[in-house]
């Protein structure tokens, strides 16, 4: 199996997060083991820039991708003992740093969203430009694939994993013509599911937006792996388990992963006191505080050379509490 080519893996938004996770990892208060958690590592770029930046950091890497996983294992191995890999979905990060020998750590890193090799591997089935298997599990001892999804969901639930996940608007024409079309055949390869997509979506929404595969192929992916289920369950973990100091930085690529993100972060940053209260009584503070004022974009100059960043939306916290 050939390695993808390094030009499609260059991390989103790199020297940013390095800005962000610089102060809980060197700055006056840093730890004297400073600990960042890579949530979704991937190939390991960020965790790999995170490395070199900061001599004394140990990561803690998470990819439930053992794919993934094995290949950043390689690529982090000049680090020696300063890495630490988990086998695990990110809303086990409790559970991972733990096991790994540590309380708490100073900063958790989430790069959400399908990774890179992930899309260049055409057998995964992740790429609606490929004709290939529709599996979409990034955790091949999965049981569910999309086309479990596909061939055994009745329309209504389709049509919601469609309309939801991927924010189709055509979302109950597509899961119609899905279940007539699999009562003849089931569904087993991308290529066909694109061509069906293409003949249910009217003409003049086909001309705009690009491939008009692209919400489907999320949604059935979201589904599949129970994206945002688990990122739902993982940002309370991750934010329970920082040191005061410590950050919390997101990269998120859809709608619905930056809601979840915005919401978790506004919970933690606000006081239940009203504001006409003239102080906030003790134990009411808020735990974390903003790092960023709303959710930040790739600079132009990035996203001319890495298409990935053209979608990323960036939050961050702090937190100031124990």
């Amino acid at each position: 199996m050939s390695e993808p080519t390094s030009a499609s893996h260059i991390p989103v938004l790199l020297e940013r997060v390095l800005e962000l996770l610089a102060p809980p990892v060197t700055g006056p208060f840093a730890n004297d083991r400073p600990v960042v958690v890579d949530a979704t590592l991937g190939l390991g770029g960020h965790a790999e820039a995170m490395l070199t930046r900061f001599d004394d950091l140990h990561v803690i890497g998470i990819d439930r991708d053992p794919e993934a996983l094995a290949r950043a294992g390689r690529r982090l191995e000049p680090f020696g003992d300063r890495v630490t890999l988990a086998h695990a979905v990110y809303d086990e990060v409790e559970d991972v740093v733990r096991d790994a020998g540590f309380d708490a750590v100073s900063g958790v890193l989430f790069d959400l969203g399908v990774s890179s090799m992930q899309l260049d591997l055409a057998q995964r089935g992740f790429a609606y430009s490929q004709d290939a298997p529709l599996d979409m599990r990034m955790n091949p001892d999965d049981d569910l694939t999309a086309a479990d999804v596909l061939n055994t969901y009745a329309v209504g639930d389709l049509a919601r994993v469609l309309q939801v996940y991927g924010e189709e608007k055509f979302a109950r024409r597509i899961a119609a013509a899905v279940v007539a079309a699999r009562s003849d055949e089931p569904f087993t390869s991308s290529g066909r599911l694109v061509d069906l997509i293409r003949t249910s979506i009217p003409a003049a929404a086909r001309r705009t937006g690009g491939n008009p595969a692209k919400r489907t192929f999320q949604a059935l992916r979201i589904e599949v792996n129970d994206e945002l289920g688990a990122y739902e369950r993982a940002l309370p973990a991750a934010l329970g388990v920082i040191e005061p100091g410590g950050r919390v930085v997101v990269l998120a690529y859809h709608s619905l992963e930056d809601r979840l993100t915005k919401r978790a972060f506004a919970r933690v940053t606000t006081t239940d006191v009203p504001r006409d209260v003239p102080f906030v009584p003790e134990g009411h503070e808020p735990v974390f505080r903003l790092l960023t004022r709303g959710a930040e974009q790739a600079p132009d100059a990035e996203t001319a050379t890495n298409p990935r960043a053209r979608s990323v939306r960036l939050r961050a916290v702090e937190r100031i509490a124990a």
